[in-house]
């Protein structure tokens, strides 16, 4: 039998104090190990028994920390000991365990992450994702405004797909638009969840198989954008043409190149090709993510040109007159304006007929497209692709971005022609 270590009491472990390790009894293995000043107990035990005559799970020896001395006391250190020293009799590993427990603690910690904890996380990660500011607001916003109420302080692992649905059943049919995007962002935070491990199992929010049943579809009529008849272009662009100011000239330069009023508003100097005419707009500025060249013609060509007097400012293109981009409202103000104006003089202004609302920056897009359709014989393609609308196949938008480009100069030139007739 090995030999028996003499019990130490606590003053003669008190004065211990050169480097190295004593043993000081009452348990065995249990020992003082001083180091640079440092003294701390360890309990040097050996884990692991043979099972049978041909198989044995390998015993090794192991030191088990208990802590500093004198924070532990020389009883307490024993009693420690002594316990860990009866798991190990049991057939049990004290460090496994530890490890257990550690790591049942951490996933406990991950269960109580709150749905608020991980949808900023998210929020935070939107900011950097997305173009703009604005739209990342608005993303956190419809959460805020729709989800907290009832998930802030949640944990994230307690909700279920009845506490979507929820959430989303009184806005599912009136604000249809809405509870849609509510959804797919609710889905994107649960990802989040899953990902780092806070939520396990479907995702509450996903739609097929999970919320479909609950909410069922809703069919919606898109609505367009209400839109001027091509037919009266000219009349509203000889009536923009004697506006002044930024406004006026952005929303020109709009309707010339049919492009978007956020591209038009985020236009920089360097985007411009002056020895081609062609904008090149970054695939980060576009709506599918891919960069899109706009044929510019000369009447596009002209308003850059007055622009560029200013160029000194800044990068932008159309700057707003206090600084920055130029905004949605300050277009829309000018066309409200300009329609009560022609409706002083027709009783009509500008208005869509085909719905009775009155036009909008975006619906000049439509009126192009209605335009290219009617009173020209430029393939459908082309059309598209001047829109920048997403084509079917691939392959097919991918041989348009090239290829067709001349055809694109020629289309813009002869919509900026229609719509110029009346400048002067």
């Amino acid at each position: 039998m090995p030999k028996k270590a003499k019990e130490l009491s606590a003053k003669s472990v008190s004065k211990l104090k050169q480097d190295g390790r004593y043993a000081v009894g009452g348990v065995d293995g249990l020992c003082l190990n001083i180091k640079n000043g440092y003294r701390s107990w360890i309990l040097r035990v050996v884990v692991g028994q043979r099972t049978d005559e041909n198989v044995k799970f390998v015993p090794h020896r192991r030191d088990i920390g208990l802590g500093g001395f004198p924070e532990v006391s020389l009883a307490e250190a024993r009693e420690k000991a002594r316990e860990l020293r009866k798991q190990i009799r049991d057939g049990i590993d004290p460090l496994l365990e530890k490890r257990k427990h550690i790591e049942e603690q951490q996933i406990q910690k991950q269960k109580s992450k709150t749905f608020k904890e991980c949808a900023e996380v998210v929020f935070a990660n939107k900011k950097r994702e997305l173009n703009s500011e604005k739209h990342a607001m608005q993303w956190a916003n419809t959460i805020i405004s729709y989800a907290y109420p009832i998930l802030e302080n949640r944990t994230i692992a307690s909700i279920t797909k009845t506490d979507i649905a929820t959430i989303l059943e009184p806005i599912w049919a009136d604000k249809h638009e809405t509870a849609k995007r509510v959804r797919g962002r609710l889905e994107t935070i649960f990802d989040y969840a899953k990902a780092k491990d806070y939520f396990t199992g479907d995702n509450p929010a996903a739609w097929k198989g999970n919320l479909e049943p609950i909410l069922g579809k809703i069919n919606v009529e898109v609505e367009s954008m209400p839109s001027l008849p091509y037919e009266k272009i000219q009349a509203f662009i000889s009536h923009l043409h004697r506006k002044d100011g930024i406004s006026a000239k952005a929303l020109l330069f709009c309707i010339l190149t049919a492009c978007r009023s956020g591209e038009i508003f985020g236009a920089t100097w360097p985007e411009m090709d002056f020895e081609k005419n062609i904008w090149i707009i970054p695939k980060s500025r576009m709506k599918a993510k891919k960069e899109h060249q706009v044929p510019l013609s000369p009447q596009a060509i002209a308003i850059l040109e007055s622009l560029r007097l200013n160029q000194s400012l800044g990068d932008l293109v159309f700057p707003a007159p206090r600084g920055g981009m130029l905004s949605d409202m300050s277009i829309t103000a000018l066309i409200k304006r300009m329609h009560a104006e022609q409706l002083e003089k027709d009783d009509i202004g500008y208005i869509d007929p085909k719905i009775g609302r009155r036009i909008t920056t975006h619906g000049f897009r439509s009126t192009f497209r209605d335009w290219s359709a009617d009173k020209t014989d430029y393939p459908r393609e082309v059309c598209e692709h001047v829109l920048a609308h997403k084509l079917p196949d691939d392959v097919e938008a991918a041989y348009l971005r090239g290829a067709y480009l001349e055809k694109r100069k020629g289309l813009m030139a002869d919509w900026a022609e229609f719509c110029s007739s009346h400048f002067n």
